[in-house]
This record gives C-alpha cells, sequence and structure tokens, in this order.
C-alpha cells in the first residue's frame, strides 16, 4: 500500500465573499480545493483581480497548482432590484413585466431583456430563481411589456435569473460584457474559461477564435445548460476542452427527471473522449445555511464520483454560504469514502482506436493503466509537453496515483482540473533512462511512493524530441 492520501476526484469552490480573504481562502484550499471558480455574473474586475491575487500568493506560500477557472456569464437573463430586497408574489396575482428599468414590486418586476415582448406568446412560461416560481404569459404589448399570472408564487429577490423554456429566442452566447470579461481573464493568465448557455459546437469555435489573436490561451469548458447543447453534446464535447454539466439552469430549461441520465452519458461521453467533465450546481445547496448537508446531497456527490467526473463543484455553498470550509471537507470526505471503499470510480475509457492518428501513444497510456492495475502499482509517472499524455492517462481512470512532470510551467495549474493528476515541473530532461530515475527519486523524496513501491513510468524515446509517448518502464523503487 503506498501513503498518499489525495483524492482523485477533483473539488471547484467558487469563490465570493465567504472566501475571498487570504484565511478562509487558504483554508478551503488546505481541506482540498483543486480549483478555484470565478463567477464573472458578480463581482467588478478589481475584486476578482485581488482574489486571483491572493490565490497565486496562497500556491506560492504553500507550493499549490489550484487553478482558477473564469466563468463568463453569457446572456444570462435576470430580473432587477426589488422593493426593500425583495418582493412576495401571491398565486393567482397578476404580474406585469417590463424592459423598462424600475424597482420591482409585487405587480410589476423588471427583466434584462428589450426583445422579449415580441418574443414571448401567451400561455408560455417564465420561471424565476432556478424555477422556484412560475408565471404565465397571458398577453403581450409586443414592445416594452407583458402580463402575467403567477402560477407558483413565493419570494423573489434582487437580480435572480429567469429562464423562458417555451419560448425561441435568437440570443448570442458571447455578449459585449463577456468579451470585455474574456479579456481580463486572458490578461490575468487564468487557466480554464467557461462559456456559458453553449448552444451548438459554433459558439466555442467562436470564443476559441478570439482566443488564439492572444498569446495566453485559456482552456475552454462548455457549460451545459440549455436543451440545444445536449442535442448537440456530440460537436460540442469534440471541439472543447472540458464539459460542465450546469444542473441549475438545465434542470430548469427541461424536464428535471431527465438530468440524472443526461449527466452519466454526457459524463461516459467526456471520459471517453479523453476530456475534463465537471458536476456542477445543487451539490451541497443546504450547506449555504446549515451546517451539515442533507443525505441526498451526499448521495449525488457519491454518485457523481462513482460515474468518474473528473470534478464535483461548488457554488453558492462557498462563495456567500455560512460554512464554506464544512462544505469543502464534507465533499472531501464523501469523496474519499468513494475512492477508497469501492472500484466503481476506476478503469474506465474505452479501448484505442487502432485507426486513431494518436494510436501508438493512445495504446501505450491504456497499457500501462492496465499494467499498473495487474501489478498492483504505486503510480504512474508521465513526462509530458502538451499535456496530452496526462489527460489520456487520467480517461482510464487508473486506481495507481497519476504524476506528470513538465517543462511547460503552464501545465502545472492547468492539470489540477483533470482526474487524478499531480503536476509537477521538471526541466533537466536529458536522457530517458537519467529522467525516470531523477523523476521517481524526487517523488519518493517528497513521500508520494516509499520503498518497494512499483512505479510504472511512460516517456517519450528519444526524450529531446519531446514526441508523443512511445515506451514504459516498470521499476520498482530501492
Amino acid at each position: 500500500m503506498n501513503s498518499i492520501e489525495f483524492n482523485r476526484t477533483k473539488i471547484i469552490a467558487t469563490i465570493g465573499p465567504s472566501t475571498s480573504n487570504y484565511e478562509n481562502l487558504k483554508s478551503i484550499i488546505d481541506e482540498g480545493v483543486d480549483v478555484c471558480r470565478l463567477n464573472l455574473s458578480h463581482g467588478t474586475h478589481e475584486i476578482h483581480r485581488k482574489t486571483i491575487e491572493t490565490i497565486r500568493k496562497i500556491n506560492a506560500e504553500h507550493g499549490n497548482n489550484v487553478c482558477i477557472l473564469l466563468d463568463l456569464q453569457g446572456p444570462k437573463l435576470r430580473v432587477g432590484e426589488m422593493e426593500n430586497g425583495k418582493v412576495e408574489l401571491i398565486k393567482d396575482e397578476i404580474i406585469e413585466v417590463t424592459t423598462e428599468k424600475c424597482i420591482g414590486t409585487s405587480t410589476k418586476i423588471f427583466i434584462n431583456f428589450n426583445q422579449l415582448p415580441s418574443y414571448i406568446k401567451p400561455g408560455e412560461r417564465v420561471l424565476l430563481d432556478d424555477g422556484k416560481l412560475e408565471l404565465e404569459v397571458l398577453e403581450s404589448n409586443l414592445k416594452n411589456s407583458f402580463k402575467t399570472k403567477v402560477i407558483v408564487g413565493g419570494c423573489l429577490s434582487n437580480n435572480k435569473g429567469f429562464n423562458l423554456p417555451d419560448t425561441k429566442v435568437d440570443i448570442t452566447s458571447m455578449t459585449e460584457k463577456d468579451i470585455a470579461d474574456l479579456k481580463f481573464g486572458i490578461e490575468q493568465k487564468v487557466e480554464w474559461v467557461g462559456m456559458s448557455f453553449v448552444r451548438s459546437h459554433e459558439d466555442i469555435l467562436f470564443l476559441k477564435n478570439i482566443i488564439d489573436q492572444n498569446d495566453w490561451k485559456p482552456r475552454v469548458i462548455a457549460k451545459i445548460e440549455k436543451p440545444e447543447a445536449v442535442k448537440n453534446i456530440d460537436k460540442i464535447i469534440d471541439v472543447s476542452d472540458g464539459i460542465m454539466v450546469a444542473r441549475g439552469d438545465l434542470g430548469v430549461e427541461m424536464p428535471m427527471e431527465q438530468i440524472p441520465l443526461i449527466q452519466k452519458r454526457i459524463v461516459k461521453k467526456c471520459i471517453e473522449a479523453s476530456k475534463p467533465v465537471i458536476i456542477a450546481t445543487q451539490m451541497m445547496e443546504s450547506m449555504i445555511q446549515n451546517a451539515v448537508p442533507t443525505r441526498a446531497e451526499v448521495n449525488d456527490i457519491a454518485n457523481a464520483v462513482m460515474d468518474g467526473t473528473d470534478a464535483v463543484m461548488l457554488s453558492g455553498e462557498t462563495s456567500v454560504g455560512l460554512y464554506p470550509i464544512l462544505a469543502v471537507r464534507q465533499m472531501r470526505k464523501t469523496i474519499a469514502q468513494v475512492e477508497n471503499e469501492t472500484n466503481a470510480p476506476y478503469f474506465k475509457g474505452k479501448q484505442p482506436n487502432g485507426n486513431s492518428e494518436t494510436f501508438l501513444s493512445d495504446e501505450i497510456c491504456y497499457t500501462a493503466v492496465r499494467i499498473s492495475e495487474n501489478l498492483k502499482a504505486a503510480a504512474i509517472v508521465g513526462m509530458t509537453f502538451s499535456g496530452y499524455s496526462a489527460y489520456k492517462l487520467s480517461s482510464f481512470r487508473p486506481k495507481a496515483h497519476i504524476f506528470i512532470f513538465t517543462t511547460n510551467e503552464r501545465l502545472l495549474n492547468t492539470m489540477s482540473l483533470v482526474w487524478g493528476v499531480r503536476s509537477f515541473f521538471y526541466k533537466d530532461f536529458a536522457s530517458t533512462d537519467d529522467s525516470i530515475q531523477d523523476i521517481n527519486n524526487a517523488l519518493l523524496e517528497k513521500g508520494f511512493i516509499k520503498t518497494g513501491d512499483l512505479i510504472i513510468n511512460t516517456a517519450s524515446m528519444p526524450i529531446s524530441e519531446k514526441a508523443r509517448t512511445n515506451s514504459i518502464k516498470v521499476t520498482e523503487m530501492k
């Protein structure tokens, strides 16, 4: 048995007022956070800049590789401010919805979509606050307002989102705000960018075209929260660098009973495509207010881990919640229990395609994972510059830990989102044999492996050419 104690499934925490200060941010990182998500739907660039500085300060001081996911707002539809911060919508009452800015009341609310009255039709639904409240459209003046009837009432507070599951609208996936926020993220050299409300692969290509005009190129996560995205999922996976199953809006836009199966299908497709996949929204929602999660929430996390998701994500629990540290701790403990007590998360993916251009290196990675299981190896250790072999090794979900060494410093934090991967900077690539011995000894000295462990090394020979992985070596640590 080896002595490594970190989880394979990564934890993403959304940073907000509850966690943006140094002490709380360090505490949640110490508890197991691998990725910090900055939600550009809230906060100014200056606030987010300070958060980024704090994350990097903690990384530098404690040798962490926590990465940053900048989440673009997209064309998020929201209501405006409410009288006294919140109003009560009463069942069967008539509510006017207007595109002219005003303070919301129990009879009139503002929405931030000027063209909506021309799209909306009588009988269609408007869902507020992740579907908690429901309005039915009665009539529209086709210009700046429409009347609705409250079907499901309740409390509506400032800036809550709204969804239009029955209405066909033409909205671009990238707003002017998103383009400005993307520029900010590139300037700050964030590792990942999340694109909201993706509908087709063309949305991702549009975003990547903007990114490609810059020296710093963050990788792109496609957020799946629209029915069109589910329909086009194969093409979206193909052009994206990763996928987020954003169950909040997706569960409002589609019948929520369909979401569990959609989630499982997308996770399986991403693993087979060697693309990281994130499960997000309401994972421990009750912990925004409570010190313990519900049993159903713990089961939700456990099921995502057993399916093999790369990462599970906390939103309000860590951004505005009362118990952010406890939320991360409980998530980490749940992950560890599943990974240590069942084989369900392991040995997934599919056998490489013999007709693929990358078949040789894919087969080497696949074989390394099979060997690691047969020999009960403690670790698979790879060397990479592009990160390709790290993604591929991860996709087969070995039980052995994955350690990746690279001369590419940009990869160090980026890989923190990828299942099972821990990355290290290494610049002394000389000969393959010398580098393998040097790397293994470094892991031994750091306590990640121990004497007697079997190590599976993957590498490229000759190492100086930085070609794709083409060799395997088994080492017993002396």
